[in-house]
């Protein structure tokens, strides 16, 4: 979600002095007749020097306002359109965009591009360094050797089963490392219960088994001299028998 917002806001050049999200749990609630922040959200607004507004539950008129401009995407963009991949979503929806804020609107008796300028120039400058962004997680890679984000199935180089790994993603990559090693590098995946695996994974874990199953064998048996029956009457002083059959 940050990393979205960020690329949002790298693209406009500037930092709406405030941010209006409508009560998502990612970002903060409202408890006690007061909006509470999660720590991921104080953290991303203090970079930026914003404020972040949570409109208060039960509020039509500011839910209204953000679910109309999100009809708004969803009715004139989306139908009659196909896309292969999110890239391909964002280009065409950059594209009509460019169109969409060239037309005059009624409300604000200009054409959006018209307000950009003077919008921009009353926001606040993009902080020097970017807000952290992006998932991440430590955990010890289990020996199936892959990782779990958002439902989808990462694999990750085996040599590193049974140690702690970091995991890291942002909205284009998923990658991994291990003791300052990068084990693992995938395009991120949006689809849902995806498994997603790097040949040069498969075959690494494929001559891995072989090997353990090599190791597993059981030991060539022993071959062991058969003694004639004979030797033991002599070592016995057994008489009166030849070759085992009595005389």
């Amino acid at each position: 979600m940050y990393a979205g917002w960020w690329r949002l806001l790298h693209q406009l050049g500037a930092v709406p002095r405030v941010l209006v999200w409508d009560g998502e749990g990612a970002v903060g609630r409202w408890r006690a007749r007061q909006p509470q922040l999660t720590t991921a959200c104080q953290g991303f607004r203090g970079v930026l020097g914003a404020k972040v507004l949570i409109c208060k539950p039960a509020d039509p008129e500011a839910k209204g306002g953000i679910e109309r401009l999100h009809d708004y995407l969803e009715r004139p963009f989306l139908p009659g359109r196909t896309f292969i991949s999110p890239a391909d979503f964002n280009t065409q929806l950059q594209a009509w965009l460019q169109l969409a804020n060239r037309r005059r609107k009624r409300s604000l008796g200009c054409a959006p591009a018209e307000r950009i300028a003077a919008d921009t120039a009353a926001m606040l400058a993009l902080p020097p360094a970017p807000p952290t962004t992006g998932w991440q997680n430590t955990l010890r890679l289990p020996r199936d050797h892959y990782v779990r984000l958002n439902s989808n199935d990462y694999s990750v180089h085996p040599s590193v089963i049974g140690r702690r790994v970091l995991v890291r993603a942002d909205l284009a990559r998923v990658r991994v490392w291990c003791d300052g090693d990068l084990v693992a590098d995938h395009v991120r995946v949006w689809a849902r219960h995806q498994t997603i695996s790097d040949p040069a994974h498969v075959k690494a874990a494929q001559i891995l088994r072989q090997q353990r199953f090599t190791l597993l064998q059981p030991a060539t048996e022993t071959q062991v001299e058969q003694r004639r029956l004979a030797d033991y009457d002599t070592a016995l002083g057994v008489t009166g028998f030849d070759e085992g059959v009595a005389l």
